[in-house]
């Protein structure tokens, strides 16, 4: 094998899910000579292949064959969908490719360069790509960007290689629909799965080790996602912790430390996420991952090699997709110049894809309430919408927390159809400076009708006379 060939850039990005894809983006546009390493065979991260887009895809097509079997006037008429896990997924693939495609094509535009390899650190200048083909490349650069992601956390004592054993990578390889299906784990990851297995009808066991589902969120939300859950048939389990898998041909048996054996045909291991550094010699650059091999950035994501960032799921939270975009066009602007004025990275939306959606942004109750801000509440409860009701939605509300004295919107929440939609035009408001980012706005404004965007004017009218 001949000598490794070396190549001379200003900014080396490591990733391309969509925080390097943002970074990469933004260092081109501020002119700066570009490289991006990617291990998987096809660009998009582990968000377009294995996370975000093909988990969405499927959570679309079982939410289409559940509107079409639970609908009265198809069952009168005899229509009744009956598919597999299997043909569900096949939705994700062309989506998947739709999405390859199109990234593809912005590195191509502009001219970045493209490494299919595993990158590590040799020294605080260089990046070894080890190339599918056994070759090497040298990577030269004044800057660069870890945006390598997370995988799901694999516990030592769990046989993961075991047919009716999977985490959120792996299940979506399911050859069959489940009769039934135990999640350890009830963060979003879990919470998310749990709602698209039900919908097929799977007898379905959902472990929480914490004592309310995703304590994030605003109460009433927690309090509203649960009592959906458990109304479709969910059996949620609260503080309960793992003791041991035991492992059959025919099922799984989870045994928790409470004493409680579940059996189900098999498990879903959702329990936390490790970053994917491993493999990238941080030590050669003076840094450190922690144990769940995330690395620790400032507000600049800058790591502790001031010229070396890491942005989205590498990090830490919020770890959404969404937000690993931001972060990485907001690193890249901080590498070229250092003004990162025009970006907003306080108030980051939530969007959790349950059914129905969650969506949240801003302060809860409870946070308001522990800061003594005197703040009211504006309700709207989908049912009453009439857009709702015509596409057969009525679960859900958004909820509006405001200052009693200023009206300044100060907390959004939403749970409901179309919420990480619903939840941007309240996201505009918030984020217009005093005395705009009022309640008033959304008494004052004409909203279309029948649309869900009504609930806004509902719920404003609604906090107004509590006032």
């Amino acid at each position: 094998m001949g000598e490794a060939e070396e190549s001379q850039y200003d900014v080396v990005v490591i990733g391309t899910g969509p925080g390097g894809e943002g970074a990469a983006m933004e260092a081109t546009k501020h002119g700066r000579h570009v490289a991006v390493v990617e291990r998987l065979p096809q660009i998009g991260g582990n968000c377009t292949h294995v996370g975000t887009i093909p988990s969405k895809s499927l959570r679309s097509a079982i939410s289409r064959l559940t509107e079409v079997n639970s609908n009265q006037h198809f069952r009168e008429a005899g229509v009744s969908i009956h598919l597999g896990f299997r043909d569900l997924r096949r939705a994700a693939s062309s989506v998947i490719e739709k999405q390859v495609g199109m990234r593809r094509s912005f590195y191509d535009r502009n001219n970045v360069d493209v490494y299919h390899g595993h990158a590590s650190f040799r020294d605080n200048e260089t990046v070894v790509v080890e190339m599918g083909d056994g070759h090497q490349k040298i990577l030269r650069a004044r800057s660069f960007v870890i945006a390598t992601g997370s995988r799901p956390y694999r516990p030592a004592t769990i046989d993961f290689t075991h047919s009716r054993v999977f985490d959120s990578d792996t299940i979506l390889n399911l050859d069959e629909t489940p009769r039934s299906l135990t999640i350890y784990g009830a963060g979003v990851i879990g919470c998310e799965y749990a709602s698209m297995f039900r919908n097929l009808g799977v007898k379905l066991n959902l472990v929480n080790t914490r004592d309310k589902l995703l304590e994030f969120l605003d109460d009433e939300i927690i309090d509203a996602l649960s009592y959906h859950m458990r109304d479709t048939g969910v059996r949620i389990r609260h503080g309960e912790v793992f003791e041991k898998l035991e492992l059959l041909d025919d099922c799984v048996i989870l045994h928790l430390k409470s004493g409680k054996q579940l059996k189900s045909d098999a498990l879903l291991w959702a329990n936390g996420r490790s970053g994917n550094t491993d493999s990238l010699a941080l030590a050669n650059v003076g840094l450190e991952a922690d144990h769940r091999g995330q690395i620790a950035v400032n507000a600049n994501f800058q790591t502790a090699t001031d010229h070396i960032y890491a942005v989205g799921d590498v990090i830490g939270l919020p770890a959404l997709a969404s937000a690993a975009y931001i972060q990485g066009r907001f690193a890249a602007r901080h590498l070229g110049n250092g003004e990162c004025a025009d970006f907003r990275m306080a108030e980051i939306p939530t969007g959790i894809y349950t059914s129905p959606e969650i969506s949240s942004l801003g302060k809860t109750e409870k946070e308001l309430t522990e800061a003594r801000v005197p703040y009211e509440v504006g309700h709207s409860m989908f049912k009453n919408l009439a857009r709702a009701q015509i596409v057969g939605k009525p679960v859900g509300m958004l909820k509006l927390l405001f200052h009693r004295e200023t009206l300044e919107i100060l907390g959004i929440h939403c749970f409901g159809t179309n919420a990480s939609e619903i939840i941007h035009i309240g996201q505009a408001i918030m984020s217009m400076p005093a005395p705009h980012n009022s309640l008033e706005y959304f008494t004052n404004t004409t909203f279309n009708y029948p649309t869900m965007a009504e609930a806004y004017r509902v719920a404003a009218l609604n906090g107004f006379n509590r006032l």
